[in-house]
């Protein structure tokens, strides 16, 4: 099984003189659940090279054993620093997409065209789409069937308004993940404020914030696990 992860290009923080970019957390844990498990990750981003890591996120006090692990993993950070460009990926050579957030993909993914015609043809073949924290950015502009946006109806989550104010970042942001979630039709909910949540309609997988990343990546082995043949005899 083959997967793909797309992380942001953007690093600025709207106006503000500070960068952001993914969060560091929100690819790790994804990227050691589904290599542990035997998938092959190939990671790319909307410029492709070396994608901006959020430096919050890399600070002492929101390191993690995965964050660690990549620290001491130089394939990884050799396979990070070489990321693909989005427009030269095909939704066919793969079997799922992964997402993570930080607060770069509000910026350079909702309208991005090689990322919303990826999401889809993933869509369309019925292969699975996870998006986490601000990942769901992504999803906002993306059409499903009679050209209706693809969330309309679906059950969704991401970063939530209050979230957004804890870090204060509400008035920063080009546009509120919960608010334009709901304004595109989608089924939206939460649970507190960084406390792990995911939502699964059909093959779209959606976490709150960075805690949920890890059940998001475990449900989306699960769910390629159910989707697999099983071999007579067995």
């Amino acid at each position: 099984m083959k997967i793909l992860i797309v992380l942001t290009s953007h690093d600025q923080l709207g106006n503000t003189g500070k960068k952001t970019g993914f969060w560091l957390e929100e690819f790790t844990t994804p990227y050691y659940i589904l290599k542990d498990a035997g998938m092959e990750i190939l990671l790319s981003s909307p410029k492709g090279g070396n994608p901006p890591i959020d430096p919050i996120s890399d600070r002492p006090e929101n390191l993690t054993l995965s964050t660690k692990r990549f620290h001491q993993d130089s394939t990884a950070q050799s396979e990070l620093a070489n990321t693909k460009q989005l427009a030269e990926v095909s939704a066919s050579d793969f079997d799922a997409v992964f997402y993570p957030g930080g607060h770069g993909p509000m910026w350079d993914m909702p309208d991005n065209t090689a990322s919303i015609a990826l999401i889809e043809a993933f869509n369309k073949a019925g292969k699975p789409i996870v998006a986490v924290c601000h990942g769901p950015s992504v999803l906002v502009n993306v059409r499903g069937k009679e050209c209706d946006y693809m969330v309309r109806g679906k059950r969704v989550t991401g970063f939530s308004n209050q979230e957004e104010d804890d870090v204060g970042c509400a008035e920063i942001v080009p546009f509120l993940l919960e608010d334009a979630l709901q304004e595109r039709g989608a089924i939206y909910s939460k649970t507190d404020n960084w406390a792990p949540y995911i939502q699964v309609d059909g093959k779209l997988i959606t976490g709150q914030n960075p805690a949920s990343a890890g059940p998001a990546a475990e449900t989306l082995l699960k769910l390629i696990h159910d989707a697999e043949p099983v071999p007579p005899g067995i």
